[in-house]
């Protein structure tokens, strides 16, 4: 199970550094670690793709304390623990996209209510539960930890391309990962297929054809 001290010392390995016994051993990396996940480091990285392990679904009706003064007629909350926003949609299948809407500040601005909303989330059920971060995430994480303190710590500028390469290259496999968790989908038949079950191209519109 991935946690906070294996993510440090997977970053520190790929420094080059010795690793750390706890999160409170006085070690400069430790230090530095400690600045870059305050920072939002993990924040960033969730914000790279559209993490499954990290998404979250939610019903928002629109708030009762703010009223727009024109224009959209309704006004919605944005989530605190919001990312990186996937689908917000008017239905709860999230089939129908909202492509009518305004955001403002912490606020959405739209004509429906309520809204559904599908998004990355850093809450502590989600993208903030460590335990939830599939291996090749933590990967990521821990090299692009990696490249944020690599050069302070060693004064080694080729050594920071090494870990920045690195980087980019554990995030690659990650979001290829990730996309592997989608649902299969089935491409339409081809003309082909359709004539093998006896239904020409120019039969598409002829819905009362039976098929063998």
């Amino acid at each position: 199970m991935t946690t906070k001290l294996l993510v440090f010392n997977g970053a520190l390995r790929m420094c080059g550094e010795r690793k750390l016994a706890s999160l409170t051993e006085n070690q400069q990396g430790r230090h530095l670690l400690d600045d870059e996940w305050a920072d939002g480091a993990v924040d960033y990285c969730l914000g790279a793709g559209q993490w499954k392990f990290a998404k979250r679904t939610v019903e928002i009706a629109s708030s009762t304390s703010v009223s727009p003064p024109f224009g959209y007629v309704k006004a919605f909350d944005i989530p605190t623990d919001l990312i990186r926003t996937t689908a917000l949609c008017s239905d709860p299948y999230l089939n129908v996209p909202l492509l009518s809407y305004q955001t403002e500040g912490a606020y959405w601005f739209a004509d429906v209510d309520p809204i559904y909303v599908s998004y990355v989330s850093n809450g502590a059920s989600y993208g903030g539960d460590l335990s939830l971060w599939p291996e090749e995430f933590n990967l990521f994480v821990q090299s692009y930890l990696a490249s944020k303190i690599v050069e302070t710590l060693t004064q080694d500028e080729d050594k920071w391309a090494k870990v920045y390469k690195l980087a980019k290259k554990y995030r690659t496999e990650a979001a290829s990962s990730d996309a592997m968790e989608s649902p299969t989908t089935f491409p339409p038949p081809g003309s082909w297929v359709q004539a093998r079950r006896g239904r020409s191209v120019s039969d598409r519109g002829n819905r009362s054809q039976l098929i063998d």
